[in-house]
């Protein structure tokens, strides 16, 4: 049974981990982390504006665990859908295998486009956004559906756990 449940992990954590590049080659999880980071990289106008004008049409779409459409989505769910329609990149699905994708950054270094995560309730949940600007971040919130909110909120400002950045050459328009 173990044996099973093993084999099925690999598979399922396999299945999850293919992103498109450029020029339409699957991109592995491990190569996801091992693309070199730019120091210097300012992330283009398009970006804000893309995120921006998916959180518009997301706004108050209500918070469902599991979901994937305007009827109900999760904060992984909402991050994923989002780099896959706004940039063409497929990340990983739920927020564990989410946080292990990047290179981790400060907080003070965050930009539009990283991913921001957070320790929330008890035991090992976790929670996903994506950093706007000016300390304000887009993500599915239990209590208010897809939203934006300030990263100094008592709440999220104790809940803080870290940030990630994804290769700036997978962040295309699609």
């Amino acid at each position: 049974m173990i044996r099973v449940l093993t084999t099925f992990a690999i598979l399922f954590l396999a299945g999850c981990a293919g992103a498109p590049t450029s020029d339409g080659r699957p991109t592995s999880l491990l190569e996801l982390n091992s693309l070199t980071q730019d120091e210097n990289y300012s992330e283009p106008e398009w970006t804000k504006t893309a995120l921006s004008k998916y959180l518009r049409e997301w706004e108050s779409v209500r918070y469902k665990f599991g979901g994937l459409s305007k009827q109900g989505v999760d904060c992984s769910g909402f991050v994923y859908l989002t780099f896959l329609h706004q940039f063409g990149v497929k990340l990983p699905r739920n927020t564990a295998l989410q946080s292990k994708v990047g290179k981790t950054i400060a907080q003070e270094q965050l930009k539009t486009g990283d991913l921001v995560f957070f320790k929330t309730g008890f035991s090992s949940r976790r929670h996903v956004g994506i950093y706007l600007e000016n300390r304000k971040f887009i993500h599915a919130s239990l209590s208010q559906g897809v939203t934006t909110s300030s990263l100094d909120s008592k709440y999220w400002s104790t809940a803080y756990w870290t940030a990630k950045r994804l290769d700036p050459k997978l962040m295309h328009r699609s």
